[in-house]
Formats: C-alpha cells, structure tokens, sequence
C-alpha cells in the first residue's frame, strides 16, 4: 500500500489529469490510486441522489453533523471545485493507518511504547486542526460515507491504532488485504454480545484460579506461571470454538512451557488431581519405558466439546526445554494426521504454535518452519502462531534480544498477517483470536497473534525478577490481573446486564478457588481413540529378546517380479533423458543375466514392496528425489515436457502412497517435521536422508531430545529413518563422516537401531522390518555413497525373496574355519577395501566378519563366531580415526554384554587412523595413504 506523498506534493492540476486519466480507463493507472478515484466516483454518485437541487450536496450518513458541501452545478461532468491535495491527503491519512497504525497502537499493558516514527500526525499529511470538520469524499473508502476528517481520524484510531495493531502492509494478495481491511473497519469494532462476554470470564477465571490455587498449595515451586499473560487461556479457547464452527475436527498444539499446565487444565480439560499428583510424587510412575520427564514437558491429548456443541480433538505434543524445538513436530504431525485421516484436506486439522517472544525472535528453527509452509512436502494449510510476549526472555529485555521492531517480524517473509494486541484486554485478544482462525480456514495461511503482555515472576517462581529488572517489576507488582482489568471494564463500560454478570462471576470465581483448594474432585473428559491412536495401542514395547535375530520379512518371486518391472517401466508417452534410461536398461540387464539387484533397485523394491502391503512411504531430504549421488531416480523427468514420473506410483494392486519430496535447505526443520509426521503414524515408513551424513549435525537437537530419548522421557514409540551418507572416499572432513561415535554414544535402554549395510538385500529387509516388527524404533542407517554402485553390494534374487535381515555376515570365502589365524571384524564400507585385498592375495587365514547392526548389538552372534573361529585372533578394522567410529562403543560395551550372559569374552585389538580432532583429511593423497596403511596393517599384523 502506497502513501502517494509524491502525488499530494504535485500540483491539483497532475492530480485532475490523473482523474481523467482513471475515466478514460481505469486500468491504466496505480491500482491502490484507481481505488481512490473508485471511492470518490461512488461518493459523487451517492451525492447526486441526496442534492437539494441548488448545488448543495449533503453528507451521506446520518451520523454527520448537518453540514454540507458546496460544489459547483456542473459537478457531474468536472471535478473543477474538488480540493484534491486534501482529498487525497484523507486517503494517505487512511493508507497510514492501515500501514502503520500499529506503531501507534496502545499494546503494551504496563509500559509505554518507542516511538517508531510512524509519521502520521496531520500536520505531517498536510492538515491543519481547521480541517477536522470539513467533509472528506475519502470517507466513502472506510464505510463512513462522505464524513468530516475529524470522525475519519477517530474510526482509524478506533479500527488500527487502540488496543490492536494490526500489520499487513507487506502483504501484496490483494485478496487477503481487503478480507483483513473489512474485519478491522467494519466488523472489529462491533460490540460482543453478554453470552461471549460470559464466556470471556469464565475462561479468565480459570485460568486466573488455576494460577492462584498452584500459589497457594505448592509455593515456590516451579510451574512457569502463566501470570500476567491468562488472556491467553480466552483466546486459544476462541480459536477452538471458532475453529469448531469452520469444519476443523482436530487441533495439535505446540508450545514451551509457561502457562503449559495452566493450557492442560483449562483448555485441554486434565483434572486437578492428575496435575496435581505430578506435582505431590503420588502420580504412578511408568517406568518400563525408561526416566521420564518432567511434568511441564508431557504432551496430552482430549476430546472438548466446543460452545456450538461440536466434538474437538486437541493434542498438546510433548517437548524438551529447546525452545521451538517443537514447532515443526507439531506441523510434520498435522500433515501426517491430514494425510491418514482426512485424505489431506487440511481444513479439518488446525496446528497451533505457541511461541514465547524471546524464542520465535531467537530461534533459527521458527524461520526453517515458515519456510516450509507453502512447500508441497510440508504444507498443513496454514498455522496460527500465538505468541505470549512478556517482554523478557529469562532475563533478557527485549531490546537485548532482537533487531527488529517485532519479535514477530518474520512473518513479513511468508506475507503472514500480524495481529499485536494488548493482552489487558481480553475482548480484543478473543477478537482477534476469531479473526485469525477465520482468515487461515478462509486463506489457509499462516497468521500471528502478537499478544502483548507480562510475566508476574521470575523465569520460574524460584527466581527474583527484581535482579535485573527492578523498575518494571515495581510496575508489574501493582498492576491487576487481566480478569480484575475485565471484570472492572465491565462494571465501569458495560450495561446493567454485563455489570450484574460481572459481579455473579466475582461471586464465582472465589467460590470455586475455595472448592479447588477444598480438593472437590472433577470428572475426566471422555476420550475416543483415533484410527492412529489405536494401531498405536496395538503394538507393544520392545525386549531384548526381539534383537537376538530379526524376523522373515522376505517377499514372494511373484511380487518382486511385479514390483521390479513395474518400476523399470513407464507410460509410453514419457521421455525419459537418455542417460537415465541407459542406467535402467543396465539394472534391467543386471537382472535378466545375472539375477541380481543394486542398492538402488533394493531400495526402491523395499517401498514398493510396502506399497502392496498397504503401508505408505514418505521421503524427504536435500534432493532425494533424484539422491544427492544420482542413484535413486524414484522420480524421473520428461527431457521435452519437464514433467514429473514417480515410479512407484503404478505397482499393480499397491494401495500405500509413496510420497517422496525434494525439502528446502534445513536439517533442523525438516527432521522435526519427519520425526512429528511419523509419531502420528505407526504404519507409514517415514525416511530423512541428509544430502551427506555430517549435515545430520544440524539437526543434533531433535536427534539428541526427541530421537535419541523420547520413548523414554514421553513413552511415545518413534519409527523415523535417517539416512546418512558415511564411508572415507577423500572428500574432505565435511564429507566423510555422519559421527556414528555420537548416535552409539547415545545408545542405551533399546532406544534406537543403528545400522551400516553392506548389500542391497540387507537394505531392502531393513526397510522392511521397520514396519514388521511389532513395536517402532528410530532407525540411523549409515548409508553408502561411492559404494551405491559397488558391485558387491549387489544381491541375487533369493536374498530377496527368503530369510530377513542379516545383523551379522559371516564370511562367505572361508570353506574351513579351522585354517583361520586372524579375524578382521567390520562395519560397512571398509569390508569393500579388505575383501579386495583377501581376493587379491587369496587369504584363506584371514576371514571377514561383517557387523550390520551396531545397535543393539548383536553379541550372541558374535560370540558364536568367536567359538567358530576359535583358534585365531581377533581385531576391529575401523576407516574412522581412533576417537571416532565404533571402536570406543564396542571397547564400552560388547564384552560386558558378553559377560552378562555368561557367555566368553572376545579378545581383540583395534586398527583405524590415528585419533584426530577433524574427522578427515582434506588431502586426498594423503587419505589414500592413510587408508592403505590400515588395510596394509590389518593384513600383516
């Protein structure tokens, strides 16, 4: 929205020809100033119905003073008379407060806004105080009709600069822009009627109640109040009701954790007593999953009934003490939700990010989620972000913690509306509230509420905020709550009506603190469990019995001859690019001479596979598509049309959808998102592949606080996959190693599986058992790179269709065990360089043991081979350096697993690079030398 400063610096004789311009056609010029000369055009028109028929027109709405304007008679075919710098200095006026009334909104309940510059003062927009009482056509554009300047100015104030804010100016869908323009000028400023109202307390005082009954029972305890910011419990209930009248049926909300237990109780509908037995340890402890968490951390999910009678699923994800670290875990569970349940219309499932000031201005991961909002892969439709913006961050104010004007700036980038509202003021809080949840069902777009409020204590009750903030805590001390600021509004602006129900809800709200305090018990919400929700409750918790071998997850011959002819196949009008079709033609003549498949066919043969099962398969990664080392080609293109092929979409009799999408550039983000689409899921195969295994780092905290531990702190099972590219080729120290010493460092209680496969058939029943298995782990699957292509990787058809996955190879060259003195055990690509080497100098002395599955480690089968291979030595061959790879976890670990069964110990000696603090040389000659040299040594030692 232009302010046409340049225009009103012009003379009136520009401005007229601009006008006859606009007649000759309107098209032709500015479509902001087209609307303008619209306006004045319907104001002329409107006049000449209301003339007296001696040149005087009067106003056009009754609310004007009898004033009237005199033009001259000719008026219909000239504009001679019309002061037009005023005209359109009352639509600059208009355009400025629609642009930046925000900067002037009174949002700050308990301190005095900076001055922004907002420049919309009316000397500034060339008025004087003489023309607030002349009448302006330009009030035509704000539904005054033609109206004096003074009543145009205090409508502007009223609709964009009072207690609401709103910030739109970015936005360029024109759409969009005059759906929020009538809201805030026309319906805004309606007044709610009593039944709102009530409802308004009500909601204030639970959440007030609930805060002063914790006070009282559990002093100084940390609970992260939600004091000072309680109108947050009106307005999350308002996008429920609103949500609930607009065709959602389910709500997935995420946030951190101040006001968290206030939300579980008064919006999600947990009792008292369960809160509560958290709080006094009575709660039972269920610990067979492993530590717990604590109690702000849980998620929660409830069935409400909203004001229209309508049946609501909320969910509240569970989240660690990272802040925002839940956000794309609760959008990657949305789309999963709307993918399963809704056949992907995304109107019925509403995901709400609960944000703190400091964070969502803090955190990177807030801008990887809106980045993602209107990707085909992670679209859900829209989210509303509600911020609770105390104004500090820890201890932190705000002019230490960001740069920009907002904490909310970045909703500029995806065009986002933002809403900034005082939060002392509960009805503009729950109007807005409406209004967001209308415009993202109605545009199904992300939209922010700023709610501008304050924190009554500490970062958590134990601590004295007075430290580092003493001035604004004097303020904050005898500034009343928001329900005392509502409930005096009423008895001071509202009716008789609103005042009686003002002191019935006082009456009240004493009355129930006392029966809380009393311990009166309240009834649990009913609960009907979803489709998800049921699979889920139909699996069971892992034993370490599961891990001693894996099931039978083999396919027929039959099946794996559709499967693989229909992916070597496309429809006849489809150009592949010739090299593309020469590598398919050489899978295709890999399998007809010699009955084998590569990784890349095993792979794809593994979703295929779960397609005609019924399962879905979701990817998603930096250029998975294609895959970061042109092996996969799941999705080919037309070299003349552009146009895109998924090859696993047309398996005959497969009813899963394999959905498989090229992310942004975020690992953080996207991983999240996964990890979220896969909780809500337990029969999807979910995948993650980092363009190269050391990215993964990037995403360390949803690896180390969701991945890695949360089963054990949330009992929520999780069957992600993450691929990550690892093997030493001479690329460098960014492209060698995925840290495989960390995810073994964090492997304990059965938590997760960590694999590095040597065969495309492992592969392919790797997949496989991750849905087979009758309970869900995370997977991290160290995958291959130059060996994609590696001829021994490549497996003959009946690897395919018997048996299951292989945790431990033994080694297929060695007729007679007996004749073995030295036993070089391994993992991945390294076996590729020793087996070289074996073949080269025909070592039948030397065997080569394979170990496919790290974690959980299988011991019984090592130690079968051990007795197998009785009379020779034993030793761990490893590419990574010494501080690295697996050689420290097995030193930790496997003998004492072997020790605890009763079963022997293995002796054995480590050989790998020397310990280093880059994971790899840049130099490539020096890295062949060092990988020579582990191989020269593991031979001759």
């Amino acid at each position: 929205m232009k302010d046409f400063s340049y225009i009103t610096n012009s003379h009136p004789a520009y401005i007229e020809s601009l006008y006859q311009d606009f007649v000759k056609d309107p098209n032709s010029i500015d479509p902001e100033l087209k609307k303008f000369f619209e306006g004045f055009d319907f104001a002329m028109s409107q006049a000449r119905a209301s003339s007296n028929g001696n040149g005087h027109l009067l106003a056009t709405t009754p609310e004007t003073t009898v004033e009237t304007v005199t033009v001259a008679p000719s008026i219909m075919s000239t504009t001679d008379g019309v002061d037009w710098k005023k005209e359109l200095g009352a639509y600059r006026l208009i355009l400025g407060y629609r642009n930046k009334g925000h900067l002037l909104a009174k949002t700050n309940p308990i301190r005095a806004r900076k001055d922004r510059g907002a420049n919309l003062e009316l000397s500034f927009l060339g008025f004087t105080d003489e023309d607030l009482d002349k009448n302006f056509f330009a009030g035509n554009l704000i539904g005054l009709g033609t109206t004096t300047l003074r009543r145009i100015l205090e409508h502007l104030q009223k609709c964009y600069a009072d207690h609401v804010g709103i910030e739109f100016k970015y936005m360029s869908n024109q759409t969009k822009v005059d759906w929020l323009t009538n809201e805030m000028e026309k319906n805004f400023i309606n007044p709610i009627p009593l039944e709102k109202k009530k409802r308004i307390l009500e909601k204030l005082n639970q959440g007030v109640m609930f805060e002063k009954f914790l006070h009282t029972k559990y002093v100084g305890q940390k609970r992260f109040s939600l004091e000072g910011g309680e109108t947050s419990i009106a307005a999350l209930d308002a996008i429920i009701n609103t949500a609930g009248d607009h065709d959602v049926q389910e709500v997935v909300i995420g946030m951190a954790h101040r006001g968290r237990l206030n939300i579980l109780a008064n919006i999600m509908g947990k009792t008292y007593e369960q809160i509560f037995s958290e709080f006094e340890g009575t709660a039972t402890v269920d610990q067979t999953m492993g530590s717990g968490d604590v109690k702000y951390h849980m998620g929660y999910g409830s069935e409400v009934q909203t004001t229209s009678d309508k049946t609501m699923h909320l969910k509240l994800m569970p989240n660690p003490s990272h802040l925002e670290a839940v956000d794309p875990v609760v959008v990657g569970f949305a789309r999963a939700k709307a993918d399963v349940l809704y056949k992907s219309d995304f109107d019925k499932i509403l995901p709400i990010l609960i944000h703190g000031d400091a964070s969502v201005a803090g955190q990177g991961v807030v801008y990887e989620v809106m980045q993602m909002s209107n990707l085909e892969g992670y679209y859900t439709g829209g989210t509303i972000h509600f911020v609770i913006n105390n104004q500090i961050g820890f201890t932190t104010d705000f002019e230490d913690a960001r740069s920009a004007d907002y904490c909310t700036s970045l909703a500029s980038m995806i065009q986002a509306p933002v809403l900034h509202v005082n939060g002392d003021d509960a009805e503009a809080v729950v109007k807005c509230a409406e209004i967001a949840t209308r415009y993202r069902q109605e545009f199904n777009c992300d939209v922010f509420i700023d709610m501008v409020c304050y924190r009554k204590h500490g970062h958590n009750e134990g601590d004295d905020p007075k430290f580092t903030q003493p001035q604004l805590y004097a303020i904050i001390e005898k500034h009343p709550n928001p329900r005392e600021v509502y409930v005096q509004y009423l008895m001071e602006h509202g009716d008789p009506e609103a005042q009686s129900l003002a002191r019935e809800m006082e009456k009240k709200f004493w009355a129930d603190l006392q029966e809380r305090l009393d311990e009166v018990k309240q009834n649990p919400l009913p609960y009907h469990y979803q489709q998800p929700e049921m699979w889920w409750k139909s699996l069971r918790r892992a034993t370490p019995e599961d891990f001693d071998s894996s099931p039978a997850t083999a396919i027929s011959e039959d099946n794996f001859k559709l499967i693989f002819n229909s992916i070597m196949s496309w429809p006849a009008d489809f150009r592949p690019l010739k090299k593309i079709e020469k590598i398919l033609q050489e899978k295709i003549k890999l399998f007809n001479e010699e009955g084998k498949a590569d990784w890349a066919t095993g792979e794809l043969m593994a979703y295929g596979s779960l397609l005609l099962d019924g399962h879905d398969v979701r990817m998603s990664g930096q250029d998975v598509r294609r895959g970061t080392f042109s092996h996969r080609h799941a999705v080919l293109m037309d070299e003349v049309t552009d146009k895109a092929y998924n090859r696993l979409d047309n398996i005959p009799g497969a009813n899963g959808h394999f959905r498989i999408y090229n992310s942004l550039l975020s690992e953080y983000g996207v991983l999240g998102f996964e990890y979220g689409y896969a909780m809500a899921n337990p029969n999807s195969l979910v995948l993650w592949e980092a363009q190269f295994g050391d990215f993964c780092n990037g995403a360390q905290t949803m690896i180390d606080q969701f991945i890695a531990a949360g089963e054990q702190k949330w009992n929520r099972m999780n069957g992600v996959v993450l691929l990550l590219p690892h093997g030493y080729e001479g690329q460098g120290p960014e492209h060698s190693s995925a840290r495989m010493e960390r995810f073994l460092q964090m492997c304990a209680e059965l938590n997760m599986v960590i694999t590095n496969i040597t065969s495309s058939a492992n592969f392919f029943h790797l997949m496989r058992r991750q849905l087979t298995w009758p309970f869900r782990k995370p997977l991290i699957n160290f995958a291959p790179k130059a060996n994609l292509r590696h001829p021994g990787t490549y497996s003959p058809l009946k690897d395919f269709t018997d048996g299951g996955f292989k945790e431990v190879v033994d080694d297929p060259n060695i007729s007679d065990a007996e004749a073995v003195k030295k036993v070089l055990f391994c993992s991945g690509k390294i076996y590729f360089d020793l087996a070289e080497k074996q073949q080269k100098e025909n070592r039948k002395d030397v065997a080569l043991v394979r170990i496919e599955q790290l974690y959980p480690l299988p011991y019984r089968q090592l130690s079968k081979l051990y007795e197998k291979y009785n009379k020779a030595i034993w030793y761990w061959v490893q590419e990574e350096p010494l501080n690295m790879g697996a050689a420290s976890f097995l030193q930790m670990n496997l003998n004492n697993a072997l020790r605890q069964s009763g079963l022997k110990e293995i002796n054995y000696g480590v050989i790998s690079r020397e310990g280093s603090a880059a994971t790899a040389t840049g130099f490539l000659k020096i890295h062949q030398q060092e990988q020579a040299e582990i191989i020269d040594t593991a031979f001759s030692i």
